[in-house]
């Protein structure tokens, strides 16, 4: 039974390996970091500094000990009603197996429980089927947008939205 755990430094290994795997992912992060791949090194800099500020709690799932799957919860307002998640990633050996629906359910239970967030907030590009088919199957629905955000990389257009799920 997978379960969620709090991030460890050992686990950026993994990450930047999966990240590396991730033909979307390289897309995303290509035109927000000076240089690709991102290396361990990156994640655990990056990741010890966001954790000092209190509103950023990294996970991985692990399934029999074994890390299967990350992602980030953090509180985009003061009021700490809503989380916010992101960086949601699984193992792509482990892919296909529903890892990724049972994360999100986890990381819900998680955000409901130990930090009383009524509502969790995700964005998510509308070219990505799969990862939108899984929030939408776990109880997100579509922000509506004032207007359409699109972004440009790497020779596409993405098209962005928000989903909202009530806890």
């Amino acid at each position: 039974m997978p379960e969620l755990r709090p991030y460890i430094p050992s686990d950026a290994d993994m990450i930047a390996t999966w990240a590396g795997d991730e033909v979307s992912f390289r897309k995303w992060c290509a035109d927000r970091y000076d240089r690709y791949p991102i290396t361990p090194e990156d994640i655990n800099a990056w990741y010890g500094k966001a954790s000092e500020t209190g509103w950023f709690f990294p996970y991985t799932m692990t399934e029999d000990g074994i890390p299967v799957g990350h992602m980030i919860m953090r509180y985009p307002f003061e009021d700490g009603s809503t989380v916010r998640m992101g960086l949601i990633i699984v193992d792509p050996s482990h892919r296909g197996q529903g890892l990724g629906k049972q994360m999100m359910e986890l990381a819900k239970k998680e955000a409901r429980e130990r930090f009383g967030a009524k509502t969790a907030s995700l964005g998510v590009f509308a070219n990505n089927k799969p990862a939108l088919g899984c929030y939408l199957s776990v109880g997100f629905t579509e922000i509506p947008a004032e207007e359409e955000e699109f972004f440009h990389i790497f020779g596409e257009d993405w098209l962005s939205i928000e989903l909202e799920c009530r806890l």
